[in-house]
């Protein structure tokens, strides 16, 4: 009896470090799958806020607490319209985990209309923000569009993607859940 129970409590000790190893390493594989840059140090996000298509406002710190796939994008961007509906069907299937993602379109002042009926025509249901004069790009130094960064539950910016990725993809689904644990 005392045997069986130190042995209990030793494959416990054993399997639960090992687990969270499994998991680690299969969210480096996802990242690594995805072609994911990891910064070179730890960095908190940057604070903003922006306008919305339909006259609101749209805040960084309103997510707080949840894991954010932030997307810099524009309506004349072939790349980025086509990884859009990936992007939908992330955020359909782990938002109630408490994956949260947030298009920021760098489309030109005057362009709301055009911002609002493409989110609309393309039934995006996610939250889209305008930053039309590249505040909000600027802060993180984006150069390219499509580009994607991750942050974590705690503020942290843990992943960059420069260029489309298929965010629907198992890879993905994987990667965003480890984060989401």
């Amino acid at each position: 009896m005392y045997t069986a129970a130190v042995s209990r409590r030793l494959l416990a000790l054993v399997l639960i470090p090992l687990s969270l190893l499994a998991t680690v390493a299969s969210a480096e594989d996802a990242a690594k799958e995805l072609e994911l840059a990891r910064p070179g140090r730890i960095q908190a996000a940057k604070l903003f806020e922006v306008p919305t298509p339909d006259g609101g406002k749209l805040s960084l710190a309103d997510f707080r607490g949840r894991v954010v796939l932030l997307n810099f994008w524009a309506t004349w961007c072939g790349p980025c319209k086509e990884e859009m509906p990936a992007m939908e069907r992330l955020y359909q299937k782990l938002r109630g985990q408490g994956l949260v993602v947030v298009a920021l379109s760098n489309d030109s002042e005057g362009s709301t209309q055009r911002v609002a009926r493409f989110i609309k025509e393309s039934g995006f249901t996610f939250p889209v923000g305008l930053d039309p004069r590249l505040k909000v790009a600027g802060l993180y130094s984006v150069r390219v569009l499509p580009s994607s960064l991750v942050i974590d539950r705690k503020g942290s910016l843990t992943a960059i993607a420069l260029g489309p990725r298929e965010w629907d993809r198992p890879a993905a689904h994987r990667f965003f859940e480890s984060l989401l644990k």
